[in-house]
């Protein structure tokens, strides 16, 4: 009996200590699904990146212990219009993907919020860094989740100066664990 009441104590502390540890979640980026919309000479143009790399960590039960590091690739633009996706890609007023290869986020805080979830990072878009709220939502499944996010953006803080300044950015990241 003396052998057995250490053996629970310690395996006790170990579950305990468990949800300290935030859950590291690998991105499914053939799924992972970033969309854009904004106003354009024409009308409103929609839209989608692609190419979604990174790290999440993250635990719905102490959002402030994760942490999310994600890289996307602007030349994986699709506006439905092949001369505008060339146009996007290669000028400088707007991503220059040639000179400006990826589009980076590093969170640095990520807290509960009244409708989910809050990460506040530094968004990256060409040489223009700057610090966004993205609120978010996660599903958790038997075998991953997924994220879904929605923000506003200015894309002339940015230096990416299309006709509208307002973008619309709507976010689904499937994840495994």
């Amino acid at each position: 009996m003396k052998n057995i009441k250490p053996g629970l104590i310690l395996a006790g502390l170990v579950l305990m200590a468990l949800p300290v540890f935030s859950q590291s979640w690998k991105i499914d980026t053939s799924k992972a699904s970033i969309k854009f919309v904004t106003s354009g000479p024409f009308g409103e143009v929609d839209g989608s990146l692609a190419g979604l790399k990174g790290t999440i960590t993250f635990d719905p039960n102490s959002p402030e212990k994760g942490s999310m590091e994600v890289t996307l690739n602007p030349n994986t633009i699709e506006s439905g219009v092949g001369m505008r996706n060339t146009h996007l890609k290669e000028k400088e007023e707007f991503f220059n993907t040639a000179k400006y290869p990826l589009i980076s986020f590093k969170s640095k805080q990520l807290k509960k919020s009244a409708n989910g979830y809050t990460v506040t990072g530094d968004l990256t878009i060409k040489t223009v860094t700057k610090s966004i709220d993205i609120p978010f939502s996660f599903d958790k499944t038997a075998t991953g989740g997924t994220f879904k996010g929605s923000f506003v953006m200015d894309s002339h803080d940015y230096t990416v100066n299309d006709s509208s300044k307002k973008v619309t950015v709507n976010l689904e990241v499937p994840v495994t664990k």
